[in-house]
């Protein structure tokens, strides 16, 4: 098993590659890249087939990098009066 921190310095983010957007390894292919092929259906042999300068942990990696963004995600709940008027009269 690889150690988190080793996936983690795979991930890159540099303000000159690819507009600041976390990159795998300073290359040019984005973590938004990557989880975006997946979710459409390219399977992880695709992907490392498609672009032969990633690695097994490149897109293992990627998968962390996700799960630590959304780990401590919290959400909430809020109540909504949608029979309140949509603007407030103010007189002054």
């Amino acid at each position: 098993m690889i150690s988190e921190n080793k996936l983690l310095n795979r991930i890159s983010v540099d303000s000159n590659v690819m507009v600041g957007k976390p990159t795998i390894r300073g290359l040019r292919i984005t973590v938004e890249h990557i989880l975006k092929s997946l979710a459409s259906g390219l399977s992880t042999q695709e992907l490392l087939e498609d672009y032969p300068v990633l690695e097994k942990e490149d897109i293992l990696a990627v998968f962390y990098y996700a799960f630590e963004k959304i780990r401590n995600e919290k959400i909430f709940s809020i109540k909504v009066n949608y029979d309140a008027p949509k603007y407030a009269q103010v007189s002054c």
